[in-house]
């Protein structure tokens, strides 16, 4: 009889979240007088482009392939399920909030402005408008 491989076959990682942290991470991570989001306020400041999503999602695959594609490295945040409220609540702040779309992962941060889940990246790549925001940001050198 066979039998049925759990959904989660991954490990939590205990101390961090992110895959591909940027060097200065340790810095801010070590700094307890940083609230976590001045902490998530800067990773989006100091990172060209910055991809938000949760541990193990497809769309985020998705939209880092594409992003790869063009010659682009993201910087990956992966969420653990239960800092998703609480992270998807300090990017209300951080976006302003007053946007009628509502925060989903994943979500992708180019030049430190909110562009959208994997809907809105893919919509200004069909477009055309996304390599030129992407050289804008410093991210493309082409």
């Amino acid at each position: 009889m066979q039998q049925a491989i759990p959904y989660r076959t991954w490990q939590p990682i205990p101390t961090t979240s992110r895959i591909d942290a940027p060097p200065n991470m340790d810095k801010l991570d070590g700094d307890k007088t940083t609230n976590p989001s001045d902490r998530l306020r800067n990773l989006i400041k100091e990172n060209a482009v910055l991809v938000l999503g949760r541990r193990g999602c497809c769309m985020c695959h998705v939209v880092n392939r594409l992003l790869q594609g063009l010659g682009v490295n993201p910087v990956v945040y992966e969420v653990e399920e239960e800092k998703e409220v609480s992270v998807v609540e300090e990017l209300a702040g951080i976006s302003g909030g007053d946007d009628d779309r509502r925060l989903q992962f994943p979500a992708v941060f180019i030049g430190g402005r909110l562009v959208g889940g994997l809907d809105r990246l893919m919509a200004v790549h069909i477009s055309g408008d996304l390599v030129p925001i992407l050289k804008e940001a410093g991210a493309l050198w082409l």
